[in-house]
């Protein structure tokens, strides 16, 4: 057995400056562009691996074993979805069903800012609800990018919209991450996250708007963008308090989408907004295919089979991730592979345990219930429909894997740098660093789950990781768990959009590989802007009426 020493220098200051220098370097180095992403992530690794080692003392066989297993689950199953989500979009691309899908938005509404509420926010709430972990910035980047929005902006803005719903997404995902943490009660914790986030839910659709064309630009729709927060919000609040927590993201969405397409039938901007880059500048091009502009009007029958693929991609990620059907696909197939050497060797020690407790290490090949399984099943039915032969979709297939090669090593070598810093204890090292601010423990407590997303690059894996310190933390300064527990999770939420995995997603959705530099730049605001406003919130709702009676008691 080894156990993880959480302050290896004897100084916690120093100790945690230590563990904070992968994630400090990694940002920095992306944020600069002077080396490619993959390489950058890739490096990294390296180095965290090597501090590992040399500083925390663990063993270089459990970290080469950590780093094995990190790099096979980044693949599996983010790296999955992606390149199924591309092939996807080839196939379309190729019949010419994104440029009838960019009219009949069209015909919906001409406004850049109103389809940015409808795809990114909306659309993009339902497949963060039904999927998440990067279906929804990798199918509402695509759409942005058939629509004609420039690759900074389908990319930055997908990201800013893919906040407010990922607390719930995956069908409650991150709340059953935070309940198996804590042991505190699921319907608890959902309730507590669903009187956190609602509020950022009204604001988000202002701020994505206000990213995209200014103040002036957002104030000109300003009814639309109230109307889908408050539909949002609303809904998300009541589901997750009064129903479920796992339906509150994609039933909030759906709610919104409903009613933000209906008012648009009674409301128009007096304004058409019609640029489809960004307000400041923005020169950013695309590698991947662009759908030529139509010359004759599409039919019904043709509008029908271009939208086909992507109503299909919503039912079956909606029956995919229903209990009972992903239950029953697990039942079928899903073996479990212990990491010899590692699985249960690593032990996490009081105060971040409350006893020692082994680190369990196995990959769980859940091959058939995947996102990035009923997204391909998506694409070949889609690609029979279109009138694709088995050879032309192979081949396209094929392709879409040199497509996707540099982002699926990026991501690989990101759940890599995440698995590593949990067995090495360097995660908690910076938690606990968090957990030392005393009376502002509920504002930089909500910050550690900004600090897990950023890392990590999963709502639920944050959850997993800071969940127990949480509780441990906020029982010894007597404050409510329930409390602190869910502003981990909401907090992480603002966390997601500067994840190196999720910023490749984006830009590999958009063809801007290479450029993912310019997008964290963008982002990165906005990401801790949003962080702090969620932190200000939550120390409010810790010692300040009426918000302490907003906290689940």
């Amino acid at each position: 057995m080894w156990n993880q020493a959480y302050d290896p220098l004897g100084s916690m200051v120093l100790s945690t400056f230590v563990a904070a220098v992968p994630t400090i370097f990694l940002l920095a180095i992306i944020a600069s562009g002077k080396m490619k992403i993959h390489t950058a992530a890739v490096v990294t690794a390296v180095l965290a691996a090597l501090i590992a080692i040399a500083i925390f003392g663990m063993p270089a066989g459990l970290a080469v074993r950590a780093v094995a297993l990190g790099a096979l689950a980044g693949f599996f199953p983010i790296g999955w979805i992606i390149v199924n989500v591309i092939f996807l979009y080839r196939l379309q691309v190729e019949k010419g069903a994104f440029a009838i899908i960019q009219q009949s938005v069209g015909a919906v509404t001409k406004d850049r800012r109103l389809q940015l509420l409808l795809i990114a926010f909306a659309v993009g709430a339902f497949f963060e609800g039904s999927s998440g972990f990067g279906t929804p910035v990798a199918m509402t980047g695509s759409i942005l990018m058939s629509l004609g929005f420039s690759p900074l902006a389908a990319s930055g803005l997908s990201l800013i919209a893919n906040t407010a719903p990922v607390a719930f997404g995956a069908l409650g995902a991150p709340i059953t991450g935070l309940q198996q943490a804590t042991q505190l009660d699921y319907n608890a914790l959902g309730a507590m996250v669903g009187r956190q986030l609602p509020p950022f839910s009204v604001i988000v659709p202002f701020w994505l708007i206000w990213a995209f064309a200014g103040f002036r630009g957002a104030l000109e729709i300003w009814p639309a963008a109230v109307v889908c927060g408050l539909t949002f919000g609303v809904s998300q609040f009541a589901i997750s308090n009064y129903i479920s927590p796992s339906l509150a993201a994609i039933g909030a969405a759906l709610i919104c989408l409903f009613c933000l397409r209906a008012f648009l039938y009674v409301w128009h901007p007096k304004t058409i907004w019609t640029s489809a880059a960004l307000r400041t500048a923005d020169n950013s091009h695309s590698s991947m295919p662009v759908p030529p502009p139509l010359t004759l009007k599409p039919t019904s029958v043709e509008v029908w089979q271009a939208w086909l693929p992507l109503v299909l991609l919503c039912v079956i990620l909606v029956t995919w991730g229903m209990p009972p059907v992903k239950a029953f696909l697990d039942s079928i197939f899903s073996p479990r592979f212990d990491v010899a050497g590692l699985h249960n060797v690593v032990q996490r020690m009081p105060p971040v345990a409350a006893m020692p407790t082994p680190e369990p290490a196995f990959f769980r090949f859940f091959f058939l219930s995947y996102s990035g399984t009923a997204i391909l099943l998506t694409a070949i039915l889609s690609g029979f429909v279109m009138g694709f032969s088995p050879a032309r979709m192979l081949k396209i297939y094929i392709g879409t894997f040199s497509v996707t090669k540099y982002s699926t090593i990026t991501i690989s070598a990101m759940v890599a740098l995440a698995t590593l810093t949990r067995f090495a204890g360097v995660d908690a090292t910076l938690g606990l660093a968090f957990a030392a601010s005393g009376v502002l423990y509920p504002f930089f407590g909500t910050l550690l789950g900004w600090v897990g997303v950023a890392t990590t690059g999963s709502d639920t894996a944050s959850n997993l990781l800071f969940g127990n310190l949480q509780r441990i933390t906020s029982e010894q300064l007597g404050l409510s768990p329930i409390l602190m527990a869910a502003a981990n999770s909401s907090g992480g939420v603002m966390g997601k959009m500067i994840d190196a995995q999720s910023i490749v997603v984006a830009s590999t959705a958009t063809g801007w590989v290479g450029h993912e530099s310019s997008i964290l730049r963008f982002v990165f605001f906005h990401s801790i802007v949003l962080a702090v406003l969620v932190g200000i919130l939550v120390t409010l709702q810790a010692y300040v009426y009426p918000f302490t009676e907003m906290v689940v008691r």
